[in-house]
């Protein structure tokens, strides 16, 4: 047979044997959906909402425009992107995954820039956001704030050397036009943000209300990602399939000296990081450097359910796959690269509990409370005005 031939009867087969698991296994697959779905209810839903509304509103307004003004003599040298590629990459670094995914196809989509520019763009502006990293990583699995310092600074170099390497990415492709390389004037960069305003016709009602609803309808997405690799991951665990996976793994830790129980987590926390890297804090062989390494580099490589989310945004768009794949595996192998080499400068372990690390745990742990509490309501309530204003348009265009 041919390999496009093998490829459909591997990928039916995969399919099948999927639907069977949730067959056999109905209670695990039930309670691994709930999992993902309080994850994505609680957590991820309000802490993505407000970001993805402000990022379309900024761009409904001119302001990207502005903003990438002063950021192209920057952005251009570097990453060799416009200027604009600045608010991807800020607003990425905020919000988390998979912003700047969404962001890169709505410039692409708005012909701001070119797609190997978008390819050059997306590999670099996705990475976990820094309460992430503090509060749920570093506090929440590790119980060591100090932790997070050395997980930030691997995770964000590393996204700084994938976003110099690709600028190599396309080669002398036709570029955006560039601006003069110096910062413009006050009045200059205004004139931009008023003529980008002017272009978009829309009432600031519809604006708004654009906004809710494209940002509502790529958290519902993400949400479907989240529970379908929740259920993946649990149901390749019953199989046994994660260990057989795992004795590969096991393999290339023995190479570099790591332990070997450190091999299910990885293959874990490939499929998704979050869970992997719980496993990874609660493995005893390990010690805590070893256990930053790898966590530096699942948080980096961020997991097929992260990688799928991103894949499915960009699906609408001419923007490959292939460049963003590669990409994460490089910000992998950066991150552990630099947790490695900076561990022992960065890194001070908490010999007693100071009023300082108190109070950073307290507000974080504190923050994160109010997320599961107030979490639900946003969600509930934002579904709701966005039900609200689907049937308010489809009574208008009737």
């Amino acid at each position: 047979m041919s390999l496009s031939k093998w490829n459909s009867l591997f990928l039916a087969c995969s399919v099948l044997l999927m639907a069977a698991s949730l067959m056999l296994f109905p209670q695990h697959s039930l309670d691994a959906s709930l999992r993902g779905l309080s994850i994505w209810w609680d957590v991820v839903f309000p802490s993505l909402l407000p970001f993805f509304i402000i990022s379309e509103l900024l761009i409904a307004f001119g302001v990207v425009s502005f903003l990438g003004a002063y950021m192209e003599p920057l952005m251009r040298p570097l990453f060799r992107v416009p200027g604009t590629g600045g608010f991807v990459w800020a607003m990425g670094l905020a919000s988390g995954y998979p912003a700047g995914a969404k962001l890169t196809a709505r410039l692409w989509k708005d012909k701001r820039i070119t797609t190997i520019e978008a390819e050059r763009l997306v590999a670099f502006t996705n990475s976990s956001n820094p309460l992430f990293l503090f509060g749920a990583i570093a506090i929440g699995f590790f119980h060591d704030p100090a932790l997070g310092i050395v997980l930030a600074f691997a995770h964000y170099g590393g996204n700084v050397l994938v976003g110099m390497m690709m600028r190599f990415h396309g080669g002398n492709h036709i570029q955006t036009r560039q601006k003069k390389k110096r910062f413009p004037s006050l009045k200059e960069a205004f004139h931009m943000l008023h003529e980008e305003r002017l272009q978009d016709t829309r009432p600031i009602g519809q604006k708004l209300g654009d906004a809710v609803q494209s940002s509502v309808q790529t958290l519902l997405m993400i949400g479907g990602f989240i529970i379908l690799f929740s259920v993946l991951n649990e149901v390749l665990s019953l199989l046994h399939i994660t260990q057989w996976l795992a004795l590969i793994v096991t393999l290339a830790l023995m190479i570099f000296q790591f332990p070997t129980e450190l091999s299910v987590p990885i293959i874990s926390g490939l499929f998704e990081m979050t869970l992997g890297s719980q496993l990874v804090s609660t493995t005893t062989g390990a010690t805590l450097k070893e256990q930053a390494i790898i966590v530096s580099f699942l948080l980096a490589f961020a997991g097929f359910s992260a990688q799928a989310q991103a894949a499915s945004i960009l699906a609408a768009t001419d923007i490959r796959f292939k460049p963003f794949f590669f990409a994460r595996v490089m910000q992998g192998v950066f991150a552990a690269i630099l947790t490695f080499f900076v561990f022992d400068w960065l890194y001070q372990p908490r010999v007693q509990e100071t009023a300082s690390g108190g109070a950073s745990q307290n507000f974080l742990a504190t923050f994160m409370d109010a997320f599961y509490t107030w979490g639900p309501i946003v969600t509930l309530v934002t579904l709701l005005i966005s039900i609200v204003i689907w049937h308010q348009r489809l009574i208008t265009n009737r």
